[in-house]
């Protein structure tokens, strides 16, 4: 009989569907626009994200993961059902396998909820992963040798830090300060600074377009317009990227602690194995400008972005549904 297998990136920010031998074949926002009055699902994913901040009172768009776990679990569902049929086409009378990545730091209780949502959403079986192992398997890091490899995950809910060895996970923390909080401590800066209130898309646009985790020399300018909170009125100011630097650094630092808190706690043989590789970066705001080079100031450690930092997780569950049996021992709980 025909099986489906699906890999799903569940994230905070973003959800990625991957089909093995099809690649990533959907990468949406987790969002969905809700009808309060009507109590029923408007939009998923894209069509939901263009809503955020411009909905009447009747609709509520949402993101029902929080800090890389289950926040309402309804709405997840109904997420979840939406890409796995997506990705099904129209070989839907087929359930499919699915594994899901879930934090690092999960409780057995949010472990649960994932496992019951996927299973509600048409899932034939499904496999929870933790975030750490599959974004290694992704970076193409061989996570079944006998040497320690480092991987960070920065994603929009979670940044995570873990030392994998042997399949396993020697030592890792997560730390729920990622994309996320950058973005809000953005909009804070601009409120604190120039009295201007900002929605959240134009605080993560500020952050792509000149976000740095360094102060530069040349530094990068950008208009922002928003509303002023004295007069109420729209406004336009100009603001410079070390400005940038100064408003996130209080986050950055939490992942830097976080990255220093592992590396105290890796065994004296597998520190010299991360010390000569260099520590892996993936997740979408592994993108942010010098974030890789403050980490390497910060620990000694050279740190590297991974190919696609993106797309690894949703990759590694790719690439270990392909391989079950060579992953099972070291990853998978099964329902």
């Amino acid at each position: 009989m025909f099986l489906r297998k699906i890999g799903v990136d569940l994230g905070t920010a973003n959800t990625l569907v991957y089909v093995p031998k099809k690649g990533v074949i959907l990468n949406e926002p987790s969002v969905v626009a809700i009808s309060l009055v009507e109590n029923r699902i408007l939009a998923v994913g894209n069509d939901a994200k263009e809503m955020i901040g411009r909905t009447p009172d009747t609709i509520v768009a949402s993101r029902p993961m929080k800090d890389g776990v289950i926040a309402d679990y309804r709405i997840t569902e109904a997420m979840l059902r939406y890409f796995i049929n997506k990705a099904g086409g129209r070989l839907r009378f087929f359930r499919p396998e699915v594994m899901v990545s879930v934090p690092a730091g999960i409780t057995s209780t949010e472990r649960r909820a994932v496992v019951d949502a996927t299973i509600q959403a048409g899932a034939k079986a499904a496999y929870v992963v933790k975030q750490p192992v599959l974004a290694a398997i992704g970076a193409g890091i061989p996570i079944n040798s006998p040497s320690g490899n480092m991987i960070i995950d920065i994603g929009g809910g979670t940044a995570q830090v873990a030392v994998i060895s042997l399949g396993g996970i020697v030592g890792a923390t997560s730390v729920r300060v990622a994309g996320d909080k950058i973005d809000q401590a953005i909009a804070d800066y601009m409120k604190r600074k120039y009295n201007l209130a900002i929605g959240e898309r134009t605080a993560e646009e500020i952050k792509i377009t000149i976000g740095s985790a360094l102060p530069q020399k040349k530094e990068e300018t950008m208009e922002v317009r928003g509303r002023d909170l004295m007069m109420g009125l729209p406004r336009t100011i100009e603001i410079r990227s070390n400005e940038i630097t100064e408003a996130i650094s209080d986050q950055l630092f939490e992942i830097v602690r976080a990255v220093k808190t592992v590396l105290h706690e890796t065994p004296p043989e597998l520190s010299a194995d991360v010390i000569d590789k260099g520590m892996v970066m993936s997740g979408g705001t592994s993108l942010l400008r010098n974030l890789d080079e403050l980490l390497t100031q910060a620990t000694g450690v050279p740190a590297y972005v991974a190919e696609d930092p993106l797309l690894c997780v949703a990759k590694g569950a790719g690439i270990a549904l392909d391989n079950l049996d060579a992953y099972k021992r070291s990853i998978l709980s099964k329902k």
